[in-house]
């Protein structure tokens, strides 16, 4: 009888073990984790900002710097998430074996999956907040109460992406399959859903499509933030990435069942 590996998970405080394993080994190069995450949003965010902000007078009404650095939290904490499901994932999963030893023990697969996606949450957590820090110092955000908020969206952002790129972990063959995705989901995503310039700027074609895709939600609730306003469809955009990252997870966990238990 074949086994049907797309059951619904079983979920516990057991992944607990996995997370906290996976947090002491972090720790133990933490700052270099950190400053790596934070020089590629920076440049962007200071170079861009600074650079061709002073080329133009405003965008949405208010200085390009302070337009992108919403959509470099959105950015940062997309590429934490998927760079630790994706590259230290598959290094724990398949070359390192970690999953395996872990197995061995009385947790379950569910559990090492549901652990590796709250790891990844919380390291892209950490990255969002880096990046915010960096904003409240220049004080782009126009009010500091309501940029708080932006801490649980980043959480939101961080489970969407993890999910997502769970499902790549899960068929991936080796670390150079992980450039497709990069190059169809990840890149397209950066360049239509609004991190750089305004989604109305484009073809309606193609406003049409970044609308189904989760930064452009991920972005629409960071941006309003930031400007100091409430986001409309509040529920909408927060009921999206949690689709995403939900289902994501969902069909990670089914085809690493597959993958490592048949």
């Amino acid at each position: 009888m074949a086994r049907n590996y797309f059951t619904p998970p079983v979920l516990s405080l057991r992944f607990i073990p996995v997370w906290r394993r996976n947090y002491l080994v972090w720790k133990k190069l933490a700052i270099p984790a950190i400053l790596g995450n934070l020089a590629d949003p920076m440049l962007y965010m200071l170079g861009l900002g600074y650079g061709l902000g002073s080329l133009m007078p405003s965008v949405a009404g208010v200085p390009y710097i302070t337009f992108l650095a919403a959509g470099t939290v959105c950015y940062s904490t997309m590429n934490s998430a998927t760079f630790e499901v994706l590259y230290s994932g598959f290094s724990r999963m398949h070359v390192q074996k970690t999953w395996e030893a872990i197995l061995n023990t009385p947790l379950t697969l569910d559990d090492v999956v549901l652990g590796e996606l709250i790891w990844a949450a919380t390291k892209s957590l950490l990255s969002g907040i880096a990046i915010l820090v960096i904003i409240w110092a220049l004080q782009l955000q126009a009010s500091f109460w309501l940029s708080l908020w932006i801490i649980p969206v980043v959480v939101l952002i961080g489970f969407c992406f993890s999910g997502m790129g769970l499902v790549m972990n899960a068929v991936s063959p080796s670390y150079d399959f992980f450039l497709y995705y990069f190059t169809l989901v990840i890149t397209p995503m950066v360049l239509l859903c609004g991190v750089f310039f305004p989604v109305s700027q484009m073809h309606p074609v193609l406003q049409n499509i970044a609308q189904f895709l989760p930064l452009t939600h991920a972005i629409n609730l960071v941006r309003p933030l930031m400007l100091g306003n409430i986001p409309t469809q509040v529920w909408l955009h927060v009921l999206v990435l949690v689709a995403y990252g939900a289902v994501g997870f969902y069909l990670a966990l089914g085809l690493t069942r597959k993958r490592l238990l048949s």
